[in-house]
């Protein structure tokens, strides 16, 4: 146990931790660990207390199981190492105390059952699952405000077009935003009888696009479901058969190939925004205002707004690049092939911290361009939206700080707050 708690990086979060720690109860749960009902009652013990072992973030590479994240949580059930109560690190023996628990003394078994699994591996991917819904949500918001602040067509949405693809990510979504968009608004009815033929495909293709990555999220919920609920330590005990087997379980691929699919889902989902934000900046595409702002000889307006999203947009096709394929050996080939599941499901967050960041600059700019339709509304739902951020962040008529109103959104985007005007999709 000692040995293998050899991880590195900033600890997680204590809601990492918990998950972790309440993903490997479950597990162990199952029956098949040859692992004492007590000792899993110490854990239980662990997360009812809020004793939150320090686990590195790095460390592992998803085969054989998440090793050393686990020989780290595993050492406060012992007493060793460190771990976090009321806010406060502390020795783990002194947290336990503090929380009026003792020390474990482990028995056959019992260690491998701790320290083998895909716990680690697979809160990372949850925790990127349930961001990616989030913004998956609130980008097809974004996209229905861009629509209508740009004077898009409501066409692209007619069920007839997506029945006949039959794609079911891609009708679902061109049903959430004829949901969001309805029949028609004082927007719409305003170029009721324009002459375009065609929108740009950021707009045109948002159900194709965003429909695959609503497959890819709904395919990652479905592994990932699977194996939070999995017994991925090995040996494995049959008891009624009275039987030890020794197999695979530990490895991470489903997870890893999982979290490499919804980071592609994640990336696209943030390029589509950013092709909209940049949509929004040209006078001829958009028929508004260049860069969003009146007078723009004197003001610069969502300019290098638009600016940051394209970095962030960036910075997600490298963090993209899948981890399953890189795998290298370790224990003197022993453990020949692994998954990288840690990593893979790790850099989720930061991807999408970065698209939930190019969404704000979506929202903030797409609310702009409505405005600048004086007098003509949106869609019910819409307009809520569009409420929700007016409440905290004013109309630009002139430049200003800018950094503060792209915080307030991403917060607000965080919380939910445009989420709950999507009806469920996965």
């Amino acid at each position: 146990m000692l040995s293998h708690a050899a991880g590195v990086g900033d600890p997680l979060d204590d809601a990492m931790v918990r998950l972790i720690m309440v993903l490997k109860i479950n597990s162990l749960a199952r029956g098949f660990s040859g692992i004492r009902l007590s000792v899993i009652e110490a854990l239980i013990a662990l997360v009812n207390a809020g004793v939150y072992p320090l686990i590195p973030a790095k460390g592992s590479v998803g085969a054989s199981g998440d090793l050393a994240p686990l020989a780290h949580l595993s050492l406060t059930l012992l007493g060793e190492g460190k771990a976090r109560w009321q806010g406060e690190w502390l020795p783990a023996q002194t947290a336990l105390k503090k929380a009026g628990l003792e020390p474990v003394a482990l028995a056959a078994k019992e260690g491998l059952a701790l320290l083998n699994g895909t716990q680690a591996s697979t809160a990372f991917a949850l925790r990127g699952l349930f961001e990616a819904q989030e913004l998956f949500a609130s980008a097809v918001v974004c996209g229905a405000l861009t629509t209508e602040a740009v004077l898009g067509s409501r066409r692209p949405f007619d069920a007839r077009i997506h029945a006949a693809r039959g794609q079911k990510g891609q009708i679902d979504v061109a049903r959430l935003f004829r949901h969001l968009l309805t029949d028609t608004s004082a927007i719409a009815e305003s170029h009721h009888h324009c002459h375009k033929v065609q929108d740009p495909y950021s707009l045109r293709c948002q159900p194709q696009v965003m429909g695959a990555c609503l497959t890819q999220l709904r395919q990652t919920k479905e592994v990932l479901l699977a194996e939070a609920n999995a017994v991925s330590d090995n040996p494995l005990v049959f008891a009624d058969a009275g039987e030890v087997i020794s197999g695979g379980n530990f490895h991470a691929e489903p997870v890893a190939m999982a979290a490499d699919n919804l980071a592609l889902a994640i990336a696209e989902i943030g390029a589509l925004s950013e092709r909209r934000i940049a949509l929004m900046m040209d006078k001829h595409m958009s028929q508004l205002p260049p860069f969003l702002v009146k007078n723009g000889g004197v003001n610069s307006g969502f300019m290098i707004a638009q600016v940051t999203a394209a970095a962030l947009a960036s910075e997600n096709k490298a963090l993209a690049h899948p981890h399953s394929v890189d795998s290298l050996p370790t224990s003197a080939n022993q453990e020949d092939h692994v998954s990288m599941a840690p990593a893979a499901g790790r850099r989720l967050w930061e991807m999408a911290a970065n698209t939930r960041g190019i969404i704000a600059v979506e929202w903030l700019a797409a609310c702009q361009g409505i405005d600048l339709r004086e007098g003509l509304t949106s869609s019910p739902l819409l307009e809520q939206a569009r409420q929700t951020l007016r409440e905290r962040v004013a109309h630009y008529t002139q430049d200003r700080f800018f950094a503060p109103d792209i915080e307030c959104a991403t917060a607000l985007l965080a919380q939910g707050a445009l989420q709950r005007l999507v009806p469920d999709f996965m």
